[in-house]
């Protein structure tokens, strides 16, 4: 095996002694603390399609010979079954990982992962002008590095790379800023995660400058430090092709008179766990799913003709949205508020109801509705342990599924007034 293809295996190089560990089944390679001497153990790692290298300080192979790879290289390197690499708890000099980055493009390598890195330095990538390379997903976990900011005409080297990823993930990695002239090379990525980040309201019109990410179709930005509204929607706004957008857990406030216009592309999004006390608008107008659990609601009074999928859980409604104001929803989760009785009759026509964890008035009419919609199998998980009547006193703490709802228990009025008028019919025949 070639040095260039050892190096490219063992970029995790340690003089400790190497572990590889091939789980068959999942098809995944983990190996600890590379050595140069540890070839036998790396072969191991040879029928995994998924290898991952942990552990390793690459500081003192900086400054590494790497030559261009001959002909056996490059086909030692096409013969590799692997289709994704991880390299985790590593110290990466960028002089180093400009050098090797380049042999990827011999290999059938689709998906990058760097989990927990540390990247050091500043790398010439002018050899990497031009380069593709298969790597379709590229993903930083927990990584840190010097600021993007000042970098674009470095990474601008990368442009024919970056331009043909597909994904890209930069989570938990303390990210602040996202310069309009890197965005601009991501021509076409498709799916973008920013979770867990340091971004605020003013890094955003930058970051979706115009012509940036301009096949983008799923954007997450949960948990950074965003506080309006009004702000996000303008910096999304440029992104024509959005259809699924993620703010949740962040902390919103909208404006009184917030007048901005989200992508009229927008199919999807997800506002849950985001401190709300109100429905914040506008909302996209063509939404098909709107998730917006885990906040603090009274009510929910907007029509959406496009909705189909609402999910409400975990907020403090009394009463269920009317689904007449959404003429194409087909699920509704209203688990865990403090609605006492469901419009039933409306929600018959729904597939997937989900309102456990409510207190329950177990009038014949509510008990019988829930108890009709789980027969039929619209309440799915949680019926019937999860679904307690509240009131009245004779039936609190008792499963709804228990309440009696014949016609003679529910209404005694029904089966009476029939036979007396039957008697009175009878008598008045023998008279």
């Amino acid at each position: 095996m070639s040095v260039a293809v050892l190096f490219l295996l063992g970029l995790g190089l340690l003089e400790a002694e190497c572990r590889c560990f091939f789980n068959r089944t999942q098809d995944h390679c983990v190996c600890y603390n590379l050595s140069q001497e540890s070839v036998d153990s790396i072969i191991r790692c040879l029928p995994a399609s998924v290898v991952e290298f942990r552990g390793g300080d690459l500081e003192r192979y900086a400054a590494f010979p790497i030559s261009d790879p001959d002909d056996n290289t490059i086909e030692s390197l096409g013969s590799l079954g692997f289709r994704k690499i991880i390299f985790g708890d590593l110290l990466v000099p960028e002089v180093l990982l400009a050098r090797v980055l380049r042999f990827f493009s011999y290999t059938h390598i689709q998906e990058l992962v760097f989990d927990s890195c540390v990247f050091e330095g500043r790398g010439n990538w002018d050899r990497m002008a031009g380069e593709d390379l298969p790597i379709s997903s590229l993903r930083f976990h927990n990584v840190s590095s010097a600021a993007l900011t000042g970098r674009e005409q470095d990474l601008s080297s990368l442009s024919s790379f970056l331009g043909a990823l597909q994904e890209l993930s930069v989570t938990t990695s303390c990210l602040t800023s996202l310069p309009c002239a890197i965005g601009r090379l991501f021509t076409a990525l498709r799916s973008l995660d920013m979770a867990q980040n340091s971004l605020g309201d003013e890094s955003l019109m930058p970051a979706f400058c115009s012509g940036a990410f301009p096949q983008l179709r799923v954007l997450s930005l949960q948990r950074n430090n965003l506080t309006s509204y009004h702000s996000v929607c303008e910096g999304v706004q440029r992104l024509r092709e959005l259809q699924h957008l993620d703010l949740s857990q962040n902390k919103l406030r909208a404006a009184p008179s917030s007048s901005c216009q989200w992508p009229l592309s927008l199919r999807s999004f997800n506002l849950s766990d985001a401190g709300l006390e109100e429905v914040l608008t506008p909302l996209p107008p063509s939404l098909e799913v709107l998730d917006m659990s885990c906040n603090h609601l009274h009510t929910v009074d907007v029509s959406l003709g496009s909705l189909k999928k609402l999910f409400l859980s975990q907020n403090m409604l009394e009463a269920a949205p009317s689904v007449r104001n959404y003429p194409l929803l087909d699920t509704l989760h209203l688990d865990n508020n403090s609605i006492t009785e469901l419009p039933w009759d409306e929600m018959k026509n729904l597939r997937d109801v989900a309102a456990a964890d409510n207190p329950y008035m177990c009038s014949c009419s509510e008990a019988g509705g829930l108890q009709a919609l789980a027969a039929v199998g619209q309440l799915g998980q949680g019926w019937p342990q999860h679904y307690m009547c509240h009131a009245p006193p004779h039936y609190q703490g008792r499963l709804v599924e228990d309440v009696p709802v014949s016609v003679l228990q529910c209404n005694s009025a029904a089966v009476i007034v029939p036979i007396c008028i039957v008697l009175v019919l009878i008598v008045v025949a023998g008279a």
